[in-house]
């Protein structure tokens, strides 16, 4: 009996944890209920310490800890601990013994074995991009956008470059009348030529004496950026911008603020907007010359994207040869010796991306590797406009850097004198992240081969081959190394378990140990649901991964929803803590009222190589759409839901795709909560949508069957829109044009909740509170 009433109790106890579920308690601030993980993990130079970000004691903000090994107990560090910390970032001489940082503006040096740090400057102008000099014997660096060394043994304070802004004076010129009567008063005064014979002598020995100053580069009325000098520090490079003209800047009016007056928030640009150009150019201080660096024998820098063919009938009137598209060039990469420089060339339309030697002394740039995409350039370690992305020396010759060129974002090598490539990792996965190790014998790497939604730390040697395994743990583990190499610091979290910081031996199969306990008793007192991962055909073949929350039979209700993650390209289908997480407790608080709850990432999604990434090319709304549809009809066949009783929400993206789910197929989803969506796509900005869409005046297609706006007329079930009303990415205007449009189609089956102090993403408790209220309500009356 008193096994029975134990057993009783303990059910009922656990009835109780499942049922105590609110949309108020999930939506209350994080820190106070759910408790704060670990981040910002990074570690003292003599790998002896950890500090993180942590907020234990419920504080309104984090705080810095630090665990001094071999003692694993946080202790927090003091703020004039803190404020004599060095920068994380930095810049390491060849053996590593010396690291050079800015901080607050003035630049300093850190003697890594003694942990001794040195102030080199204080002054009141900023002192920035610190860097060693090729013979390490000097410190380069940017103040008031000109390049400077400081020596090392004398301190002494040298400027290399002298970029001037404005242009330069013309020198006044005689004309024929003025240069005759100056010969003439020459000749006739001799005073007057003996002043200026000694005149002309005291200049000329003035000049003589002065020490020499680099030579002045005006500007022009341009914008300089990237000013970098060479190891051997004969050569400077720099890139030169020209703003557009005739840009228009959004604004967002705020309503609610302290003055009580309306204020106007600067916001951006929209796609399609005209945009600035670039030129890169090489200073030989020795030749005391400036040559641009040339771009015109690019491999396809003329090559037109197949979309245009689409347009041809309309545009073709003439056969002109096609102008070569508009290009940036980043700075270079500069070998240890300086022996060789490699640059990065990107096309305005990001279709290619083009790795290239640079012949410093002719400004000449011979091809290493070219990555082209009909769609746009993308993925892990591929960066972005002014961004590299993962590239670096293994030696003099040898280069490194990631590519999609096999449809996932793989490591390779090439040598840069030779050509010679080589691939060093190949599969279904990708490298999320690549380091090399201090000796240049290994790489250091991150990638999801064991599951598209589990990552792993990895050691391969540098010419590849097996990679070793190093962390265990199923789930999200984010590693940071320890300088020596030791030792690896563990982010690492499950997707019913927030993220928690453990420490590791960096060796295969070592045993990480949790070193923090972050969670509150009153969010562990809940059974937190771990949610199946499936697979599913979509109706073109293409595999699709998903999250899935049932509930318990007894509470099915054959009622379901979907929930479409956010910004397209985001992975949420993985064994990691969601940043999602307070949708995460949403769909449990749902399974506990006996719904079926379906996440999907579909086409457009992060983590499944290039193909997946790019599967929304000219039609968003498209196969990313479809997938999700598909998804419904497995929630009928699969799972025993009624077709009638399926809703679907998301924000951003996610808003997105339930406007275009509840417009275009209408007798899918029986009620829909679009929340900060876009409604019109050439309304949002120009990096995110030129890459997926072109631009809309000269692909007007794309845009038009990718917009909900157009499909509104098609809105059958119940919609819920929601929107912050200081958002600055996604304006409240692409929410409001949409009520118009359905105001004037007479549809009466829709509403709008607006939140007057809230950007894109939610900050206040009771505005979270508000919103997921009204999204539930919208289920429970809607999906009966």
């Amino acid at each position: 009996m008193k096994k029975h009433f134990i057993l009783l109790s303990v059910l009922l106890f656990s009835f109780a944890s499942q049922a105590q579920l609110t949309v108020e308690k999930i939506m209350q601030e994080p820190y106070k209920w759910i408790g704060t993980s670990p981040s910002n993990i990074f570690w003292s130079e003599d790998s002896r310490t950890i500090y993180f970000s942590w907020n234990p004691d419920k504080n309104k903000g984090d705080s810095l800890y630090k665990i001094v090994l071999p003692n694993k107990t946080p202790v927090k560090v003091l703020p004039k601990e803190r404020r004599a910390l060095p920068a994380q970032s930095g810049t390491y001489n060849r053996d590593n013994s010396l690291k050079v940082y800015e901080k607050q503006g003035e630049l300093y040096l850190m003697y890594c074995k003694t942990l001794k740090i040195k102030q080199l400057t204080n002054t009141i102008e900023r002192e920035s991009n610190p860097y060693f000099s090729g013979d390490q014997t000097k410190v380069i660096f940017l103040r008031a956008g000109n390049i400077f060394s400081l020596s090392l043994e004398d301190g002494i304070i040298s400027q290399i470059s002298n970029f001037v802004v404005g242009s330069k004076k013309a020198e006044a010129k005689l004309n024929d009348e003025e240069k005759w009567l100056k010969a003439d008063q020459l000749a006739m005064f001799e005073i007057l030529k003996e002043r200026k014979d000694k005149k002309d002598e005291t200049e000329k020995n003035t000049k003589s004496d002065q020490p020499k100053r680099p030579k002045e580069i005006y500007l022009d009325g341009k914008n300089l950026e990237a000013p970098v000098v060479s190891p051997d520090m004969r050569y400077i490079t720099y890139r030169l911008s020209t703003p557009a003209t005739g840009t228009k800047t959004t604004i967002v009016p705020s309503y609610v603020t302290e003055s009580g007056f309306t204020q106007d928030l600067p916001a951006r640009t929209k796609v399609g907007s005209p945009m600035s150009s670039y030129e890169s150019f090489v200073y030989d201080t020795k030749k005391d010359t400036v040559y641009q660096i040339s771009t015109k024998d690019l491999v396809g820098l003329t090559q037109q994207p197949e979309f245009l063919k689409d347009y041809q009938k309309q545009n073709d009137t003439t056969k002109k040869k096609p102008a070569g598209r508009k290009l940036i060039i980043t700075a270079p990469n500069w070998s240890e010796n300086g022996s060789n420089a490699v640059v990065v060339v990107r096309s305005f339309d990001n279709k290619d991306r083009w790795i290239m030697l640079l012949d410093p002394a002719t400004g000449k740039l011979k091809l290493l590797d070219r990555q082209h995409d009909e769609a746009w350039i993308g993925g892990p370690g591929m960066g972005f406009t002014l961004s590299m992305g993962n590239i670096g020396w293994v030696d003099e010759q040898t280069l490194y850097f990631q590519s999609e060129a096999e449809g996932y974002s793989h490591l390779y090598t090439i040598n840069v004198l030779t050509g010679e490539k080589q691939q060093l990792t190949s599969g279904k996965f990708e490298v999320q992240q690549a380091q090399l190790s201090k000796d240049k014998q290994w790489f250091y790497m991150t990638t999801n081969e064991v599951h598209p939604g589990e990552t792993h730390f990895y050691k391969m040697a540098v010419k590849g081959g097996e990679r070793t395994r190093i962390t265990g743990m199923v789930g999200g583990n984010d590693a940071t190394l320890s300088p020596d190499e030791s030792q690896i610091a563990i982010r690492y979290s499950y997707m019913n378990k927030p993220w928690e910081l453990f420490i590791q031996d960096n060796k295969p199969a070592a045993p990480a140990e949790q070193l923090t306990n972050s969670l509150t008793d009153e969010f562990k007192a809940y059974a937190w649901k771990e949610p199946q991962i499936i697979t599913f055909k979509a109706r073109d073949g293409a595999d699709i991964y998903a999250r899935i929350y049932e509930p318990a039979k007894k509470l099915k209700n054959k009622k379901a929803v979907v929930f479409v993650h956010g910004a397209g390209y985001l992975q949420n289908v993985h064994k990691w803590w969601s940043q999602y997480f307070r949708e995460y407790m949403f769909h449990n608080l749902l399974v506990d009222k006996g719904y079926t709850v379906l996440d999907i990432d579909y086409r457009a999604s992060s983590g499944y190589g290039r193909d997946v990434r790019t599967g929304i090319y000219r039609f968003m709304g498209g196969k990313d759409l479809t997938d999700n549809v598909d998804g419904a009809k497995l929630l009928v066949d699969k799972y025993g839901i009624d077709p009638k009783k399926i809703g679907i929400y998301g924000g951003s993206y996610g808003g997105f795709i339930t406007l275009m789910a509840m417009f275009t197929t209408p007798d899918v989803f029986a009620a829909g909560a679009a929340l900060r969506p876009v409604t019109d796509w050439a309304a949002y900005n120009h990096g995110y949508t030129a890459n997926i869409l072109n631009e809309p005046q000269t692909d007007s297609l794309a845009y038009r069957k990718s917009s909900p706006i157009y499909h509104a007329a098609g809105l059958k079930g119940h919609l819920l829109i929601c929107h912050g009303m200081v958002d600055v990415n996604v304006h409240i205007q692409d929410s409001y044009r949409l009520v118009q449009r359905l105001i004037e189609l007479k549809k009466e089956n829709w509403e709008m909740a607006s939140y007057p102090m809230e950007d894109h993403g939610f900050v206040e408790p009771t505005s979270w509170m508000d919103e997921y209220k009204r999204i539930l309500k919208l289920f429970e009356e809607r999906l009966k």
